[in-house]
């Protein structure tokens, strides 16, 4: 028996995953087995079995003091604020401080899409692609600000090869390339109720998407949060790929930022209904924080003001800005995770496929707003619904392509600022 295998074998009986060599043994390439035995060295079998032993913790907010957050209504400034704000942030921009993320690990299977999300047409005339969309409005802050603000895309294993492709077979939309770069989400081994690692029907561990609360690790091993700070970045901007209306460069939440030295802030809108299924902005323990959707009590959605209106009504909607000192601090420490049982399928102890009807694993993913908690200062700010959301991840209802088109269209029907001819003067650094 070589070392490396010896090694391996002390390591998974150590950990009780010993049914993980199983796969090795059956494997004929010698190549592909060596690759597989290597990958088995990879996992932080301690972390895997940590996160399992918490499987049935319940929730921690349960045992925290909960209560509204302030937030500050973009439609309410008044002019003279509103003004102030643009302006400051407006120079912030200008001045190439300013680096946007979008998180698009995900594949467009829920929509019917064979392919990354971000590559999914939402049925326009034009049949743009989301990835163009949003392409559309890092165009528009180009022209408006005078600067090439870089782009980093957060893709994963699975759907890297071909987003980057995506990009390169349309030119990067007319992005410049020099300012677009890729880099990709961390993963987490899947396990079962008995916390055995599973194996896929790939042959290989199974992993998912660790969340994306990993989005600073991340960063920061793939060498994105370096190229950063060698930009002169000073706060970055990070959101979902599924928002075609989310609106990364914003000048009066800069503003607002800047002038309050704020560590980070998150854009919210009122809640449609008390059930609605997103997490909402609260103070947990006197901290800025985020109780999910799944984790929110009839009792805490249904709450009311002497007003009438929602107590907790400020949506987390994933579009945040932060800082760079935030990032850097999130990127050297891990967010806790969060349990979510789900279907998966995996090859059995003797090389069998196994499709379950039910769900029958757990995956473990780190939130991005858990690390609000942390922040020294943070800001939420209210914006309109109308504007700024229109999320694309159900093939129909709410939150499909065709509500997103929509409102995509209503939005640009409406808009005031509408674009004008694309004239870049002056580059990022």
């Amino acid at each position: 028996m070589n070392e490396k295998l010896k090694s391996v074998e002390q390591t998974l009986k150590k950990y009780g995953q010993e049914h993980l060599l199983n796969q090795y043994y059956r494997i004929k390439d010698k190549k592909e087995a060596e690759a597989y035995l290597n990958s088995l060295l990879t996992i932080n079998y301690q972390q895997v079995k940590m996160l399992y032993d918490k499987c049935e913790e319940k929730p921690s907010f349960l045992d925290s003091a909960i209560e509204p957050i302030e937030y500050v209504d973009k439609e309410a400034l008044s002019e003279s604020a509103y003004k102030k704000y643009d302006e400051i942030g407006a120079k912030v921009i200008e001045d190439g401080k300013l680096a946007v993320v979008t998180m698009a690990g995900g594949q467009g299977t829920r929509l019917g899409h064979n392919g990354p999300k971000g590559t999914f047409d939402i049925g326009l005339d034009s049949h743009k692609s989301i990835f163009e969309l949003l392409t559309d409005t890092m165009l528009e802050a180009r022209e408006k600000y005078h600067v090439d603000i870089p782009w980093y895309i957060m893709t994963s294993d699975e759907n890297n090869e071909q987003t980057v492709e995506f990009f390169e077979k349309h030119d990067y939309f007319g992005y410049p390339k020099s300012c677009v770069s890729f880099f990709k989400q961390g993963k987490l081994p899947m396990v079962s109720t008995e916390g055995k690692i599973l194996v896929g029907e790939d042959g290989k561990v199974k992993e998912a998407a660790d969340g994306h609360g990993g989005v600073f690790i991340s960063l920061r091993k793939e060498g994105m949060l370096y190229d950063m700070k060698s930009r002169g970045i000073k706060y970055v901007f990070i959101g979902g790929v599924d928002n075609v209306l989310v609106k990364p460069v914003d000048s009066v939440l800069m503003g607002l930022v800047e002038e309050e030295h704020a560590d980070a802030a998150g854009k919210s809108l009122i809640k449609a209904n008390p059930h609605e299924k997103v997490g909402v902005f609260c103070k947990r323990d006197g901290r800025p924080s985020v109780v999910e959707y799944s984790e929110i009590s009839d009792e805490m959605a249904e709450a009311t003001t002497p007003s009438g209106e929602l107590k907790f009504a400020e949506s987390h909607i994933l579009c945040n800005l932060f800082s760079i000192e935030a990032i850097e601090k999130f990127s050297k420490k891990e967010l806790p995770y969060h349990i979510a049982f789900k279907k998966a399928s995996y090859l059995d102890d003797d090389g069998n496929l196994v499709t379950p009807k039910e769900p029958n694993a757990y995956k473990f993913e780190a939130l991005l707003f858990d690390a609000f908690e942390s922040l020294r200062n943070m800001l939420i700010f209210r914006v309109k619904r109308e504007e700024e959301f229109a999320p694309v991840k159900n093939a129909e209802g709410v939150d499909s392509p065709e509500t997103a088109r929509e409102l995509y269209l209503n939005f640009q029907a409406n808009r005031k600022d509408k674009p004008k001819a694309k004239t870049t003067k002056k580059k990022a650094k």
